[in-house]
């Protein structure tokens, strides 16, 4: 069944979610901020091995060797303007924000109303100093982009939706699962209220596939996949509390980055 993949995705984050809350309630602080730190390091190693995709054979052919990073610098450069532009960072927390009221059905706190989500010069926020408010936008937030964002969600999205099976988005949902426990144990049920973009996300890119067919190449797929490295190693440096870098206003990079690579080829094959 076409979808199956990102329903399973779904459910995997809900369920995490459930564990993670479970879990998080009965460990102390310190604990929680320990798992936070550890899924902020690995997020960074993800990031930095869909960085190789630099490398991939398909993309250097169609921009050259040293084009690969000139396309990811020119994605980040023109998606993180049209982003900032169109506040894309800030109306994922106005949304999460609703969400929070929604499930606490409007019992916000005063505390999470006063106080901006972090602090946008260091982003040396702790976990401890956080509303409930601002802690269920935190998760929704971070567990959106690390969730959505990836090879994985890409590629496994069209193996969905082009009949090819769900195997990579069967293994993204084991991925996902653990690591939604990792998230919601420090960071509540902001993590699980991440599947509604990840479901919408996967689901797009599935039904894209039904009716487009395998139109992406290679190279388009490579370059989508280190300009998502680049924005992971910007989660990480969120969960680590090194630099609140605003990861959701660089989103539109991934659509500018396989344009570029489209253009760029034509431009050298011309």
């Amino acid at each position: 069944m076409t979808g199956l993949g990102t329903l399973l995705n779904i459910v995997a984050i809900l369920a995490g979610a459930a564990i993670g809350v479970a879990l998080g309630n009965r460990l102390p602080e310190r604990t929680t901020r320990v798992v936070t730190d550890a899924l902020g390091l690995v997020v960074l190693v993800i990031g930095g091995l869909n960085l190789a995709s630099l490398t991939d054979a398909a993309f250097v052919a169609e921009v050259s060797a040293g084009g690969t990073l000139l396309v990811v610098l020119g994605a980040l450069l023109i998606g993180g303007i049209a982003g900032s532009l169109l506040r894309i960072e800030q109306r994922l927390e106005e949304f999460g924000g609703w969400l929070q009221r929604r499930f606490s059905r409007g019992s916000e706190t005063a505390e999470g109303a006063s106080r901006p989500l972090d602090d946008t010069t260091t982003g040396l926020v702790t976990i401890a100093s956080l509303s409930p408010r601002e802690r269920f936008i935190t998760g929704f937030v971070d567990a959106s982009l690390v969730f959505a964002i990836g090879p994985l969600a890409i590629l496994g999205a069209f193996a969905d939706g082009t009949g090819q099976g769900i195997d990579q988005l069967a293994l993204k949902s084991v991925l996902d699962g653990f690591g939604s426990i990792a998230f919601a144990a420090s960071l509540g049920w902001g993590v699980a209220a991440a599947a509604l973009p990840v479901g919408i996300w996967q689901g797009g890119l599935t039904l894209l596939a039904v009716l487009l067919g395998s139109v992406m190449g290679d190279a388009a797929i490579a370059a989508i996949t280190a300009t998502g490295g680049v924005l992971l190693l910007g989660v990480g440096l969120r969960l680590l509390n090194v630099r609140a870098v605003a990861v959701g206003d660089l989103l539109p990079a991934l659509v500018v980055a396989p344009l570029l690579t489209v253009a760029i080829g034509a431009l050298g094959n011309a």
